[in-house]
């Protein structure tokens, strides 16, 4: 499946919520991937410009774009992110791509 990487910034009544109300997001988070036939491989909190980060295996670009739209609605984040990730071996594929591909372009202005 292929690996996204999710970051968000929560809003600050969801951060009132959650001080006034300390929990784990993480179970709700997995419940919500899992009933979109993904999986959560990871989820941490963060100190710098996002608050939560999770790496994500899902089916497709649509499923992670649902999630997404679910967790976005929800209104507990005021931005967000999704990154799809490729692991070392398929960058190598693309390299290799590249390499093949790169006498095809004609650079600006040649």
């Amino acid at each position: 499946m292929p690996h996204y990487m999710f970051q968000a910034r929560y809003t600050s009544d969801a951060m009132k919520a959650m001080m006034a109300n300390p929990q784990d997001r993480e179970a709700p988070a997995r419940a919500l991937i899992e009933a979109a036939g993904g999986s959560l491989i990871a989820m941490y909190f963060a100190m710098g410009q996002e608050d939560i980060v999770a790496i994500v295996d899902a089916p497709d670009d649509e499923t992670v774009a649902a999630v997404s739209m679910i967790i976005g609605a929800s209104g507990s984040f005021s931005s967000g992110s999704t990154t799809k990730l490729m692991t070392p071996a398929q960058a190598v594929k693309a390299m290799e791509m590249a390499q093949k591909g790169a006498s095809a372009y004609a650079r600006p202005g040649s």
